[in-house]
């Protein structure tokens, strides 16, 4: 009896472990690239098609707030235009350093509309040449942009 149920389990277990390609069951992804796996119209192995992505373009991409006395909060907008064919979704806006808090749209920005993504530094126990970046991840292509806030924090 024991045997008769040790050769049962082997086969159970044989059985479950095959590899199975039938339409229900998991089957393995193989060849491609990983854009191709999320449905990215960008593909590392494909030609590189951008016109049904959203674009942004930022006024300006660098903004000199010039002189700041140390412990003031220097904030300046960053204005965009979305100049592509479909809505411009920012998934993540961050900043070079912890000091900085970028806000951006929580909404998508339709083809031709614009936003703004707002940077707010903290001088605070900075001083001197400052130099920081707001990297915005969205829909565009590329997929990351930057803008850059830059001045003089004098000591207090």
């Amino acid at each position: 009896m024991n045997r008769y149920f040790l050769f049962l389990l082997a086969v159970a277990v044989f059985s479950a472990c095959r590899n199975d390609n039938s339409a229900d069951g998991v089957k393995e992804i193989r060849g491609g690239s990983n854009a191709d796996l999320v449905r990215n119209p960008v593909s590392a192995d494909m030609p590189t098609d951008t016109s049904q992505l959203a674009r942004i373009a930022f006024e300006e991409k660098e903004f000199d707030f010039g002189e700041a006395n140390e412990g003031d909060i220097v904030t300046h907008q960053f204005k965009f235009t979305n100049t592509g064919k479909v809505p411009l979704t920012i998934i993540k806006a961050r900043s070079s350093c912890g000091c900085t808090i970028p806000e951006y749209p929580e909404e998508p920005v339709p083809p031709g509309g614009t936003g703004v993504v707002t940077a707010k530094f903290n001088t605070e126990g900075k001083m001197n040449q400052q130099r920081k970046m707001i990297y915005i991840t969205a829909n565009t292509y590329p997929n990351e942009s930057s803008v850059l806030l830059k001045g003089f924090v004098k000591a207090k």
